[in-house]
C-alpha cells in the first residue's frame, strides 16, 4: 500500500475540524452582530474573546448594575450554568485594582502538574471608572502568550465601553465626567504655590487621560509663559521643544478657541500651523489646546499630547475642555498670589481700565462716573467754615447771698430756677436771740442813763465820765443788733433768676458766716462760654460772629459775637479746652442761665474738601512730625 494514501485520508479531518470551527467562528460574530440585550452582546463578545486566546476553559463578564455599586454576571463561556465561582477573585481584584491581574490556579480534584492553569481578569472602564470586568480561566502557555491574551482582553474590552455606553444614561455620563474633572483639578489645591501643583496636577492629567506631555501655561503680558510639564519637576524653557508647546499654547490663546492637530473637520476656521509643528517636533500623533479663562479673559493654556494609536475622541475632548474650565480661575488666583505688589496694582489698574473703556459693565461705568463727579465738586466747591463748641450760657453779672453771720435758717419759700423781683425776701433767719439780746443791750442802756442823771446831780465829773462812755457802748452795741437783725431777712439785689441754692429741705439747719447761699444772675444779660479745642482755637479771632443752638431749644439760634479769648487752657476728659467768651447780639429770648448746647464760630469760606479733612490731616502732621527725627 502506497503511503500517500493514509496521509491523504488524514488530512480530511483537519480540513473538516477546520471548516467547523471557521463556520462558528462566523456564527458567533453574527450573533454578536444581531445582538438586542446586553447578555446577548456579551456572550457572543465573550465567545469571540475565548476562540481567540484559545485554550479558555471558562469565561464571565460581570457588569455594573445601572444606579447600583452592585456587579452582577452577564455572559459566560461555556454557554452553561456552571459554577463560575472560582473565577470570583480574580475578577474582584481587577475591579478593586483597576489593572489586569493573571493568577496561577490548582488543577481541578487537586491534581499536581508541572504546568498549573492560569486565570486572567481585565477591568472595563467608562469616563475613567470602572464599570465592569472579563475573568477567564486557561491552560498553561508561556509569558509572551499570556501578555497575548491580555492585549486581546483588553483591545476587546472596548465593545464593551461601546455597550456601556449606548445604554449609559447621558446625565450620568455627564456626572461622571464632571467628577473626573472635579478629581484633576483637586491637585490644584493640594500646593499652594502654582508651580508645584501645576506639575502635579498636569501629571495627574497626563496619566488618567494616557496623554505623552501635558503643558500648563499662563499668559504673561502678551506671551504665554510654560509653568508646568507632566512627569518633569524642572524643564528649560529655551528648549526647542518647549518653545513649540509655547508657540502652540500662544495659537490657541490668540483665537481664543480650542486648536486641535490634526483638525476633527477639514472646514473648521481654525489656525494650528503651530500645533502642526510641535507634532513635527515632538513626534507625537494628535495635539489639542484648550485656552483657560477667568472673568471673560484668557488667562493661559493647556496643551495635551498623545502618541500613534491613541488620537483624541469626543469623550476624551469634553473631558479636557471640563478641567480647562474649572481650572482656569484656580490657576489665574494662584498666579495672582505669586505676584508683587507692584505687579498686582498694575494688574488691577489694567483691569479696571479695560472694564471702564471695553464694552459692557454698565454699572462700574455709572459708579466711575459718579465718583469723577463727586471728585469735582469736592475739588472745587466751597463752603462756610465753622468751629464748633460746647456752648454755657451764664448771666452778665452773678450774684452771691452769703450767710452775714453763724445761724439758722428759719425760712426759705424760694429756690433755684425761680425768678425774683428787686428786694423780694429769699429767705429769713432765725433772730429771736438777736431780739433779746437787743432788749438786754437797751435795758442797759436805760440803766446807764439813770446813773449819768444821778452823777450829773451829785456834780461828780468822773462818774459822769464814766457813765457817758458805757452808754455810747451801749448805743453802738444797740446799731449792731439793729444791723444784725435787718440782715436776718435774705432779700433779692436785682430782679433775676436763682441760680443755685435750695433751702427749703434746711430749715432750722445752722449755717456759717460767709457760706454762700444763693447765687442770682439778672434776666436781662448773659453771656457765652464757649469751650473750644485747642486744635480749633488758631481759627478763632475776636469779634467773629456765630450762632448757637442750645439742648432746650434745638429747632432756634442765636446769633454772638466773640468777645474775649481766654489764653488759658482747660483740661476736661482727656481734650484742653480754651475759654472763648461772646456776647448775644439782639434778643436773648428764652434763655436761662445754665443752658448748654453747641455753637459754631463763623471763621470763612473755604473748599469742602479741606473742611472735610481738616482733623484727619492735622493729625497726620502731627504723628509724622512726632516720628521724624
Amino acid at each position: 500500500m502506497s503511503p500517500v494514501g493514509p496521509e491523504v485520508q488524514e488530512s480530511r479531518p483537519v480540513a473538516q475540524v477546520v471548516a467547523l470551527a471557521h463556520r462558528a467562528s462566523e456564527q458567533a460574530w453574527a450573533r454578536f452582530a444581531q445582538a438586542q440585550t446586553p447578555e446577548e452582546f456579551c456572550s457572543s463578545w465573550l465567545l469571540i474573546q475565548c476562540e481567540a486566546i484559545g485554550g479558555v476553559s471558562d469565561g464571565v463578564v460581570l457588569l455594573q448594575k445601572p444606579d447600583s455599586q452592585e456587579f452582577v454576571p452577564v455572559g459566560f463561556f461555556p454557554d452553561t450554568n456552571a459554577d463560575r465561582s472560582h473565577l470570583a477573585e480574580v475578577s474582584e481584584r481587577a475591579l478593586s485594582e483597576g489593572r489586569g491581574i493573571v493568577l496561577p490556579c490548582a488543577l481541578p480534584g487537586g491534581e499536581a502538574s508541572n504546568e498549573p492553569r492560569y486565570q486572567l481578569a481585565y477591568p472595563v472602564r467608562l469616563e475613567g471608572q470602572v464599570r465592569g470586568a472579563v475573568g477567564l480561566e486557561m491552560d498553561w502557555r508561556p509569558e509572551p502568550q499570556l501578555q497575548e491574551a491580555m492585549r486581546h482582553l483588553q483591545w476587546g474590552s472596548g465593545w464593551l465601553e461601546v455597550l456601556l455606553r449606548r445604554h449609559a444614561d447621558p446625565m450620568d455620563a455627564a456626572r461622571l465626567r464632571l467628577k473626573m474633572a472635579l478629581d484633576l483639578v483637586a491637585t490644584l489645591l493640594g500646593q499652594p504655590g502654582l508651580k508645584e501643583s501645576g506639575a502635579a496636577f498636569v501629571t495627574e492629567l497626563a496619566t488618567r487621560l494616557g496623554c505623552d506631555r501635558v503643558a500648563l501655561g499662563t499668559l504673561q503680558g502678551k506671551r504665554v509663559s510654560l509653568r508646568a510639564v507632566s512627569h518633569s519637576a524642572q524643564f528649560d524653557e529655551r528648549a526647542n521643544l518647549l518653545r513649540a508647546v509655547e508657540a502652540a499654547m500662544e495659537e490657541a490663546v490668540d483665537q481664543a478657541e480650542v486648536v486641535q492637530s490634526p483638525p476633527p473637520r477639514d472646514n473648521l476656521p481654525v489656525v494650528s500651523h503651530a500645533h502642526e509643528l510641535l507634532l513635527r517636533e515632538s513626534g507625537a500623533v494628535s495635539a489639542v489646546s484648550f485656552p483657560l479663562h477667568s472673568d471673560d479673559q484668557v488667562v493661559g493654556a493647556l496643551t495635551f499630547e498623545r502618541s500613534a494609536g491613541y488620537r483624541f475622541d469626543g469623550p476624551t475632548l469634553e473631558l479636557c475642555e471640563a478641567v480647562a474650565a474649572i481650572a482656569g480661575p484656580i490657576v489665574e488666583l494662584k498666579r495672582r498670589g505669586e505676584e508683587s505688589l507692584a505687579a498686582h496694582a498694575a494688574s488691577s489698574a489694567a483691569g479696571l481700565w479695560k472694564k471702564l473703556v471695553g464694552a459692557g459693565h454698565p454699572g462700574f461705568k455709572l459708579a466711575a462716573l459718579l465718583t469723577a463727579a463727586a471728585a469735582l465738586f469736592f475739588a472745587f466747591a466751597t463752603g462756610d467754615f465753622r468751629v464748633a463748641a460746647d456752648v454755657t450760657v451764664e448771666g452778665a453779672v452773678q450774684r452771691a447771698i452769703t450767710a452775714p453771720f453763724n445761724g439758722f435758717v428759719r425760712e426759705a419759700p424760694l429756690r433755684a430756677g425761680d425768678t425774683v423781683k428787686a428786694g423780694q425776701v429769699i429767705g429769713r433767719f432765725e433772730d429771736r436771740d438777736l431780739r433779746l439780746e437787743r432788749l438786754k443791750t437797751d435795758s442797759q442802756r436805760d440803766q446807764f442813763e439813770r446813773q449819768l442823771r444821778e452823777a450829773m446831780a451829785k456834780r461828780d465829773r468822773a462818774q459822769i465820765e464814766m457813765v457817758g462812755a458805757q452808754i455810747s457802748q451801749s448805743e453802738a452795741q444797740l446799731a449792731l443788733l439793729d444791723e444784725q437783725l435787718a440782715r436776718t431777712v435774705m432779700k433779692a439785689p436785682f430782679d433775676g433768676v436763682i441760680l443755685s441754692g435750695d433751702l427749703s429741705q434746711s430749715l432750722g439747719s445752722p449755717v456759717e458766716r460767709g457760706q454762700v447761699l444763693f447765687e442770682l444772675a439778672p434776666l436781662d444779660g448773659y453771656r457765652i462760654v464757649l469751650k473750644v479745642d485747642e486744635r480749633d482755637i488758631a481759627h478763632v479771632v475776636l469779634g467773629q460772629r456765630g450762632e448757637l443752638a442750645v439742648n432746650a431749644m434745638p429747632g432756634e439760634s442765636v446769633p454772638f459775637t466773640v468777645t474775649s479769648i481766654t489764653p488759658v487752657n482747660l483740661a476736661q476728659e482727656g481734650r484742653n479746652f480754651f475759654r472763648v467768651e461772646a456776647r448775644i447780639d439782639g434778643e436773648g429770648m428764652r434763655l436761662r442761665p445754665g443752658m448748654a448746647g453747641v455753637g459754631k464760630i463763623h471763621v470763612d469760606e473755604r473748599k469742602l474738601v479741606w473742611i472735610w479733612t481738616r482733623s484727619l490731616t492735622d493729625w497726620v502732621r502731627v504723628t509724622l512730625w512726632s516720628w521724624l527725627p
